[in-house]
């Protein structure tokens, strides 16, 4: 198995670059213009990571972001299929794009890459119904958009390219980051865990991890080109570097980034709780530079469905792990996922997740209606909970949560903590807006020029979920 990044494959791709960079021009000279791009990203962090490396290449291209996809002369929908309805949308903004196409632009060119991509029904379906579009690629091969973009370029019809899986990580190309001081790292593709709710494994494939040296590498040129926080991104972080040819705990890794000199915050995500380590635990109370917040998702609070969604961990270890990491870092940030309505789940087995989320007291919570996912496991159990019911339970365990989070997100009041500025505030020019190491929200009166910046910053007024506070 290839571990390491292929410099064949990028060298092949930066040929395809100087290609459809020249196709481009010729483009741009008729047109009388440069040409723009859209990317409309839906779900995770690690999709919105994608999607700057796409933005990337299509910049490399000759491209230029263009923020309203009507005045695009590209647009492409990085996908998300963890719920159905999120794939309703696709459609619905393909059925939009076809008569944009039809009526204003019959040379727009419109791409749909990602997760949904991954399952072949939805691409049969594009297929079938959606012709118009110019290219589907899924989430392994989005490296190769250049290559991609030229065959759409010389080849008659739809382009289709879609893998089944791949043991190739290609990340030296290039990217346009969101934040110029802050930026996501993948240390790891893939799940293996196979929650019976759960699209994920089937459509990003089996856990494979980048090596250390590979991602210390990427890391030390984006702290070179200024950033000041990573967030490192896979499925499930905690089980990195099992795959590798030389196993690598993730606690390990840890250790050897926050050597990385210049580097300030490391964050992470997502946790998995049953591969949550001692040892893990203890490198974060060490730790000068992890951030003190912690995603650590839950699901259910009952042992009975935890053991139905195949998730192998139950309740009482599961707040064994706070009670650890409360004890390790005492003013560490907790957040969760939660599901509502799983096939099966009674008045008892929601009291219970009710029960944790009175007993943890998270700081927020993601909180979700079961969404029947075709292709799973769960999908297919009986029992489904009906829908009257879930939605009761789902503005119950809402309310609990948001209660729980205002008591909880002013516990720092009055203290100066520092906070990495992000941007001006969106409501009030003379404010700036950025986050404490544990990601609450804080808004003080500052200039532009402290943007990227880590700042003292005493916190005067807690209004609910954010801080409203005065530089120190």
């Amino acid at each position: 198995m290839n571990q390491n990044p292929s410099a064949e494959e990028s060298l092949r791709q930066q040929e395809y670059i100087r290609k459809v960079r020249e196709l481009t021009k010729e483009k741009e000279e008729k047109l009388g213009r440069k040409l723009r791009f859209h990317i409309e990203t839906l779900g995770c962090q690690m999709n919105a990571k994608d999607s700057e490396k796409l933005a990337g290449i299509l910049t490399e291209i000759g491209y230029v972001s263009e923020e309203e996809e009507e005045k695009a002369d590209f647009v492409l929908y990085n996908t998300c299929t963890v719920r159905e309805n999120a794939n309703l949308k696709i459609y619905g903004r393909l059925g939009y794009l076809h008569s944009l196409k039809k009526r204003k632009n019959p040379g727009l060119r419109i791409a749909v890459c990602g997760c949904m991509m991954q399952e072949p029904d939805e691409v049969q379906t594009i297929r079938e119904k959606y012709s118009f579009v110019n290219l589907v690629f899924g989430t392994h091969n989005i490296f190769r958009l250049a290559e991609l973009m030229y065959r759409m370029e010389t080849e008659e019809g739809m382009i289709i390219d879609v893998w089944e899986g791949t043991d190739e990580i290609v990340e030296d190309l290039p990217a346009v980051r969101k934040y110029p001081f802050k930026s996501g790292v993948n240390i790891m593709y893939g799940c293996n865990n196979f929650c019976t709710y759960c699209i994920v494994p089937y459509v990003r494939g089996r856990e494979r991890s980048r090596t250390p040296e590979d991602i210390l590498s990427e890391i030390r040129a984006l702290v070179s080109d200024g950033v000041k926080e990573v967030m490192l991104l896979g499925q499930n972080v905690n089980s990195y570097g099992k795959t590798l040819e030389k196993p690598v705990s993730f606690s390990e890794l840890l250790r050897r980034i926050e050597e990385v000199e210049g580097l300030e915050r490391i964050r992470f995500m997502t946790s998995h709780p049953k591969d949550l380590s001692d040892e893990l635990i203890e490198t974060l109370a060490h730790s000068k530079k992890i951030c003190n917040h912690f995603h650590l998702p839950l699901q259910s609070g009952s042992t009975r469905i935890l053991k139905e969604m195949n998730r192998h961990y139950t309740k009482e270890q599961y707040l064994e792990i706070v009670r650890k990491l409360r004890e390790a870092v005492p003013d560490i940030s907790i957040t969760t996922d939660l599901i509502v309505g799983f096939p099966g789940e009674t008045e008892e087995d929601f009291q219970e997740t009710m029960d944790v989320v009175r007993r943890v007291r998270y700081d927020s919570a993601f909180t979700f209606i079961y969404s029947k996912r075709t292709g799973t496991p769960a999908a297919k159990m009986e029992d489904q909970v009906p829908e009257e019911i879930v939605k009761d339970r789902f503005d119950r365990l809402l309310a609990l949560v948001q209660t729980i989070g205002q008591e909880v997100s002013g516990r720092d009041l009055g203290k100066v903590l520092p906070v990495l500025v992000e941007e001006v505030n969106r409501q009030d020019g003379t404010m700036v807006s950025g986050r404490l190491t544990n990601n609450t929200l804080v808004h003080f009166p500052g200039k532009k020029e402290l943007i990227g910046s880590i700042v003292p910053v005493k916190l005067m007024e807690s209004r609910g979920f954010y801080y409203i506070g005065e530089q120190a």
